[in-house]
């Protein structure tokens, strides 16, 4: 219909063609696969929201965990797409919002009015206004569900536990952790912000895999301390040396991160400035891909003798491994307890700083629901679940969801992007950009400023 200007439907077609290809080509070569052959069939996939009969059918050997819509669902939506494709008359294609938050588009996690009523509830600290956002959030979630969880509910069995015997706010406190959003994804401030605001409620903030500034392992003139209390290993090892090691509590072995399943960090090449290059001993303006696997971790028993080493290094940490939401987690999980970890994270698929290639944003992870119930129940029939903790994190916005991922077997809990957003965060997803308009996931040191 002449929508492409010059360009033939061919032509098109065919530049659609060399880009899907580009795509699956950056996955094999990540993934470590040399030919087309070895990923066909090779089920480096699951179903989310398709029924099992249906993947049963036409995708047989396919995990589909919690089931959903059939082929009359799926003729349903593809009818709706074909009538606006080939309307009788011309009319602007919805763009859909896949990516940004778009009128009339996909829903989004983090709508504007959300961002204005948590900044608004945490600078002022006002708990009516924070009230006001987690119902919003609970109406919102209830009329367009985004999440399993949004779809749980539960039933009160008796009478609530008197105040006095649960545990202490201090002790809550205790259980939440800012995950490991890298120095270099997050400016230095909005790192340092985390790490200080963090240590003040006696909480733990993730250093990430990007290292951590020395000059943060003394504590200011205030009393403030701007040291990440859980220090991360990833399979680029950026930033680790001795010394990161002993300066925290806990350690964290990133196996695998729940946004991106299979892939490592991302950092381009712009945000690696002359001081983010000195932190992960690298070299300025040169991209960061950390590698998919660790290099020394390829069993259970390599991952037990990086463990001891870490111990070896620190006694006195604790060490947590990080693995991503999945069917099949069970099993790693029993191993990972088995090797002598401290805790198990179980990331989901919500990601908030910029760190993951566009091709990765969309159909990447699965919820943490899915994999933390399956952990929780793995480690609790192999009488392994009283020797290890569970974490969970990944799109955790209020109390509720908090509440759901306890009763599904977490017992401390990550909040990474709500973090971002009460500090200053507009959700203007251009991260990756180095061109964030509030200064939190950039490096630029005018827009730092601000």
């Amino acid at each position: 219909k002449g929508r492409y200007g010059q360009i033939t439907s061919y032509k098109a077609f065919m530049n659609y063609k060399k880009s899907i290809e580009a795509g699956l080509m950056k996955i094999l070569a990540k993934k470590g696969i040399s030919v087309i052959s070895s990923y066909r069939g090779g089920y480096e996939f699951e179903a989310l929201g398709l029924s099992r009969a249906l993947v049963a059918e036409f995708f047989p050997g396919v995990t589909s965990r919690i089931s959903g819509i059939g082929l009359a669902g799926i003729e349903t939506k593809l009818s709706e797409l074909h009538q606006k494709a080939w309307a009788s008359k011309r009319a602007l294609v919805p763009i859909g919002g896949f990516y940004k938050l778009r009128a009339a588009g996909e829903t989004h996690y983090y709508q504007p009015k959300l961002i204005h009523l948590l900044q608004d509830a945490t600078t002022r600290g006002d708990y009516k206004t924070f009230k006001t956002y987690s119902n919003l959030v609970g109406k919102m979630s209830k009329d367009t569900p985004t999440a399993p969880r949004d779809l749980l509910d539960w039933a009160p069995k008796a009478a609530p536990v008197a105040i006095d015997e649960v545990e202490s706010v201090n002790e809550i406190r205790k259980r939440f952790v800012t995950p490991g959003m890298s120095l270099g994804a997050l400016s230095p401030e909005a790192h340092e912000t985390l790490n200080i605001a963090m240590n003040r409620i006696g909480a733990r903030s993730v250093s990430g895999e990007g290292g951590e500034d020395p000059e943060r392992y003394v504590r200011r003139p205030n009393g403030d301390n701007p040291n990440s209390a859980i220090k991360q290993i990833a399979s680029g090892r950026f930033g680790v040396t001795a010394e990161y090691l002993n300066q925290c509590r806990e350690v964290e072995i990133k196996v695998a991160q729940g946004a991106k399943p299979g892939e490592g960090g991302q950092l381009p090449g712009f945000k690696v400035t002359e001081f983010i290059a000195r932190m992960r001993h690298s070299t300025p303006g040169v991209g960061l891909i950390s590698p998919p696997p660790h290099h020394d971790i390829y069993s259970i028993e390599d991952l037990a003798q990086l463990i001891y080493d870490i111990k070896q290094i620190n006694p006195d940490c604790r060490v947590t491994v990080k693995l991503v939401s999945q069917s099949g987690i069970g099993a790693v999980a029993a191993g990972v307890a088995k090797a002598k970890a401290d805790a198990i994270l179980v990331s989901g698929q919500v990601g908030g700083t910029g760190a993951s290639p566009l091709t990765s944003i969309k159909f990447a992870g699965l919820p943490f629901e899915i994999g933390l119930s399956e952990a929780h129940q793995v480690l609790t029939l192999n009488n392994l679940r009283g020797q290890i903790r569970l974490r969970s994190d990944g799109g955790m916005r209020t109390g509720r969801d908090i509440v759901i991922a306890a009763m599904l077997g977490a017992e401390e809990f990550g909040i990474g992007t709500a973090s971002l957003v009460a500090i200053g965060c507009l959700m203007v997803r251009q991260c990756q950009s180095n061109t964030c308009p509030v200064g939190v996931c950039v490096q630029d040191e005018r827009l730092r400023a601000k």
